[in-house]
């Protein structure tokens, strides 16, 4: 737990906010400080570049998806250790599940986790009329704090300072700073082969470029004194407790082609008994040999349909353990990879598990976007009929079925519900990304499967011994 904090918030989408606070975190690296990266929000890119500048894993900070008093001890249980913590706000400010309120948004974030708010504005072909907009997001809501501005976007230091001046005359808050609108620091990797980059150092010439741009026109001293606040309480929250020694090995993909998990999923299952072991399908690592459970996140698997066709040995053993009773939940690109094929937007078809009687055809518009509350099925080991869970679903390919599913559990959504993924025995696969955190109980359930499965295996290697040691004595 720390006393400092601040969150990076922006007026909308697309006004700079990852950009600004990558460079932020890597300043304040190079300024010695210890910082712990958060995300406002379901994303799962944004954490992995706070990541690898911070050298600490980022966390996802979302008020819809969990209890608030959840999100301060996600808050307090990461930022230990940490000198400041900041968090990188979604869309606009005021922007999360229903245009009525400001439920799951930064905001919203900003005022649960008790957090100074720097506000990030466009300032692109505008003078005083930036403070008109900084004005508003001031007077929409009296819960969140804004203690300063960063100018983005501006034309050159002689526009800064005209925008600078009207901001803080008629908002009685300071502008820390600016970025110019010419810079050459998009963000190079931003969807795909961002694992493999980030894992081979070849974005941190970006990182320290990016530092030394931050530095130059942002007076980072003055962030880091105006992040200064009180600790904050996480209540009676403690999900993130031991409950059990560890007695299940769950197998984690994680590799390029799978690396879509919330660090609290995989935290809950440790707190109830897991040990962790990960491999990589891409680069043809069959399931560890102890595993007990299996777990295949999301990620880019049509990116590298190709190569995962090609690893026989890992695809079988997948299967095998599946087909033996492991345990497994398959999340969106764990689920796809399961399927028979992968058809890609060029046309090209890639033979998968084919454990999933069905296929994946990708497109280039978005097909699903959006939270889900999940409701189990009495067939579901994860999440039965009368538990409910929430998640996130994001995804640019649909799934055609060969044969009636059954269903693994119902995703609502704003525009309604539906059935969604499947169950085939111990499998739980589909497009929604599960958030524990929403329901610890999920974790439990899954330690439980894994547990319960291990002991049918054992009395039945304990039979089959007993069988051939009757034939021996006979013989």
């Amino acid at each position: 737990m720390n006393d400092r904090r601040l969150v990076i918030a922006g007026t909308g989408s697309g006004v700079g906010k990852t950009t600004l606070t990558i460079g932020i975190m890597a300043a304040l690296q190079k300024k010695g400080y210890t910082v712990q990266g958060f995300k406002c929000g379901p994303d799962y890119i944004d954490p992995t570049y706070h990541t690898a500048v911070t050298g600490r894993i980022s966390r996802n900070l979302d008020s819809w998806m969990f209890e608030h008093d959840t999100v301060l001890e996600i808050l307090n249980k990461a930022g230990t250790g940490a000198d400041i913590s900041i968090i990188e706000g979604v869309m606009g400010f005021f922007d999360g599940k229903s245009p009525l309120s400001n439920t799951g948004s930064t905001a919203e974030i900003s005022i649960i986790t008790q957090s100074p708010v720097l506000l990030v504005v466009n300032c692109a072909s505008m003078a005083r009329s930036a403070a008109a907009i900084v004005k508003g997001f001031q007077d929409f809501s009296t819960g969140p704090n804004i203690i300063g501005v960063i100018a983005n976007q501006v034309g050159s230091a002689g526009h800064y300072k005209i925008v600078k001046e009207a901001i803080e005359q008629e908002c009685n808050v300071p502008v820390l700073g600016y970025m110019k609108r010419e810079m050459d620091i998009d963000i190079p990797s931003r969807h795909l082969g961002l694992i493999p980059a980030i894992e081979r150092g070849e974005l941190n010439p970006f990182f320290d470029k990016l530092a030394q741009l931050v530095m130059e026109t942002i007076d980072i001293d003055q962030l880091y004194r105006l992040s200064k606040t009180s600790a904050v309480s996480s209540g009676n929250s403690n999900i993130f407790q031991p409950q059990n020694e560890k007695d299940v090995c769950i197998a984690v993909a994680k590799d390029a082609a799978f690396n879509f998990y919330y660090q609290e999923n995989l935290e809950l299952l440790e707190a109830n008994g897991a040990n962790i072991k990960y491999f990589s399908p891409l680069k043809g690592e069959e399931v560890p040999s102890d595993a007990d459970g299996l777990y295949l996140g999301g990620g880019f698997p049509e990116e590298f349909a190709d190569e995962l066709s090609r690893n026989v040995g890992a695809i079988r053993s997948i299967r095998s353990s599946i087909e033996m009773g492991m345990p497994t939940l398959a999340e969106c690109g764990g689920f796809m990879f399961l399927s028979k094929s992968i058809e890609t937007t060029s046309g090209e078809t890639h033979q998968m598990a084919g454990m999933i009687p069905g296929r994946i055809k990708m497109q280039k518009k978005l097909a699903a976007l959006g939270y889900r509350e999940i409701t189990g099925t009495s067939s579901n080991f994860l999440i039965n009929e009368i538990e409910q869970a929430k998640g996130h679903e994001f995804h640019y390919s649909t799934f055609e079925a060969d044969d009636d599913l059954t269903h693994a559990y119902e995703a609502k959504g704003r525009f309604g519900s539906k059935q969604e993924g499947c169950v085939l025995g111990n499998l739980v696969a589909g497009y929604t990304h599960f958030h524990f955190a929403s329901n610890p109980t999920l974790a439990k359930n899954w330690i439980d499967a894994c547990l319960k499965q291990k002991n049918r295996s054992t009395m039945k290697l304990s039979t089959r011994k007993r069988y051939f040691l009757k034939i021996k004595r006979r013989s």
